[in-house]
């Protein structure tokens, strides 16, 4: 059953109400008038009705349209007039709901906005990044067609530039796969038990010599009887692999970069990257998984990197359902840590079964 029309219910008491005060005031008055009386009782009822949608229609209407015209403009300071009403009639609800559309419809302008600044400094990023491998790789290849590749006292070190930069151009490309992969959604992370202990020490093994060629010492603070853990492990490699390279690129001739795993007391484990390398000031900390993002870029492009590696390491992690901590202090080092979930025993397979 259909619920009485509020608007309309008000309408009609009014308009009611005064017509039938008027005629009884009238027939009071000159009760000999008769029929002359409903002339002056309908221009009574009339003006009274006119009155009332006046201030229970006009006004609002014209603030729905006010606010509704103002939004095709992309302007919204009309929003802050409209307020929900206790008791609402059906014209308050349209009200209402143009309220809500207004401010679904500015979230979603600001969001398209932030998406077109994001895209436009992602372009001038990647632009910017291709550009100087691209740059380099041209320019020597020009000169060894102009002779240089007869010279053999350059042509060795000129296709040595060729090959690094073309790396870089292969490992940017790789990052941006993969962070693209990552956020939509089409990389899917495999939750399995496995020897976090071992990954740890593959990792070091595999980035030693370029802690030896940084003067670095790697060193590893993780339990013998550690347990396994919950996660994707190739994604994870690529996350502890990162950290550790980072650490050691970063560092001071002679430093000490230390991988540390734990368990915690609320049934975790919790890998910590720890450096005492050149550290980073508090105000840059917050920005440093952003892509591209570099404290200093001339430091960062010498060293090879592509700008997007804590990127993904933070879409990795978060994709497990935990976060990237980041402390740091200039001058001091900086870590590195977060936390995985501890393997359910029954996950665990036994070792005769391997």
């Amino acid at each position: 059953m259909r619920r009485v029309n509020r608007l309309a219910l008000k309408a009609a008491v009014v308009t009611a109400t005064v017509t039938a005060g008027v005629a009884f005031v009238l027939l009071l008055a000159a009760p000999h008038w008769g029929w002359a009386a409903a002339p002056l009782v309908g221009l009574a009822a009339g003006v009274a009705a006119y009155v009332m949608v006046q201030v229970l229609v006009a006004r609002r209407l014209e603030l729905a349209r006010a606010t509704l015209r103002s939004a095709r403009k992309r302007r919204f300071e009309a929003l802050g007039q409209l307020r929900a009403a206790e008791d609402r009639d059906e014209l308050d609800e349209l009200l209402w709901q143009v309220y809500r559309a207004g401010r679904t419809l500015q979230q979603e302008i600001e969001r398209l906005e932030q998406i077109e600044d994001y895209r436009r400094e992602f372009l001038g990023n990647v632009s910017h990044e291709l550009k100087t491998p691209i740059f380099v790789i041209s320019g020597f290849a020009e000169q060894l067609l102009d002779g240089a590749l007869d010279d053999p006292a350059v042509n060795r070190r000129f296709i040595d530039k060729i090959g690094r930069n073309a790396q870089r151009l292969d490992n940017l490309a790789r990052d941006l796969l993969a962070i693209s992969r990552i956020e939509s959604g089409e990389l899917k992370m495999t939750q399995a038990a496995f020897d976090l202990a071992a990954l740890i020490e593959e990792i070091v093994e595999y980035l030693e010599p370029v802690a030896e060629a940084k003067e670095a010492t790697i060193l590893r603070r993780v339990p013998t009887d550690l347990p396994l853990v919950t996660g994707d492990r190739d994604q994870l490699r690529q996350v502890l692999g990162n950290l550790v390279d980072n650490a050691i690129k970063y560092n001071n001739a002679g430093g000490r970069v230390e991988v540390a795993a734990k368990v915690t007391p609320e049934g975790k484990v919790r890998i910590s990257v720890v450096d005492d390398g050149i550290g980073i000031p508090a105000e840059e900390v917050p920005r440093l998984t952003e892509r591209f993002y570099r404290v200093d870029r001339s430091r960062s492009r010498s060293q090879g990197g592509t700008g997007l590696g804590l990127a993904i390491v933070k879409h990795i992690i978060e994709a497990h359902g935990q976060r990237l901590r980041i402390e740091s202090r200039p001058d001091y080092g900086s870590s590195f840590s977060f936390e995985l979930p501890l393997a359910a025993v029954d996950s665990v397979v036994p070792s005769s079964l391997t």
